[in-house]
């Protein structure tokens, strides 16, 4: 008996479209990014890791337990807790992006610990966002080949500040997530238009 369900292969096309798409942003860069769906039955249709991003395949797609265990014998990314931490503290979440992008890598060079998108028409892409009127924090963590212990600060932030809608880790790239493949998508397209903005009104770090 396969373990994998209709309900897998349909999270894996969507994460396969969503690559391409992301990729053809140029926010993968080489095999980097992982990306993730949950399932009804908690397991999670993940990315396999060192697979290109723009190219994936049905095959590159593969399952995993709650706790970031392998349902399949393949190797999920080393990152695979930072998207088990954001399934178990937001029951509602069911996708999780994780792109490498100029942008996300710029804002962190550009802005230490965080940084503050406000007054844009766009943040209303982002849930419970309804006017322009809106400010949001995006923290930056320090990059940390831990992963749990960059989980355990990613934890310690969330359980001191609330609910974010996404963070960057410096020198790597970002974390975002929502209600479907389709919800995180366009958090992240948001996202990377509002860090570009930004980026662009304080300029870039001269040498």
């Amino acid at each position: 008996m396969t373990l994998k369900s209709d309900e897998f292969f349909l999270k894996a096309e969507q994460l396969i479209a969503a690559g391409r798409f992301i990729d053809s942003k140029g926010w993968v860069p080489a095999t980097s990014g992982n990306f993730s769906a949950r399932l009804a039955d908690g397991n999670i249709a993940i990315t396999v890791s060192g697979r290109h991003k723009g190219r994936l395949q049905a095959d590159d797609i593969m399952l995993i337990d709650p706790q970031g265990r392998s349902l399949d014998g393949k190797k999920p990314s080393a990152e695979t807790l930072l998207h088990t931490s954001i399934y178990q503290r937001y029951p509602d979440v069911q996708a999780v992006l994780h792109p490498h992008s100029v942008n996300a890598t710029l804002t962190a060079r550009l802005f230490q610990d965080e940084i503050v998108l406000e007054d844009y028409e766009l943040l209303k892409a982002l849930p419970g966002i309804d006017t322009h009127e809106s400010r949001i924090v995006v923290p930056i963590f320090a990059n940390d080949q831990d992963i749990a212990r960059l989980a355990a600060k990613v934890e310690g932030y969330l359980d001191t500040h609330g609910d974010i809608h996404g963070y960057i880790i410096a020198g790597h790239g970002f974390y975002t997530w929502g209600a479907s493949v389709d919800d995180a998508l366009r958090h992240l397209e948001a996202l990377e238009f509002l860090f570009d903005i930004e980026i662009r009104l304080h300029g870039v770090k001269r040498l």
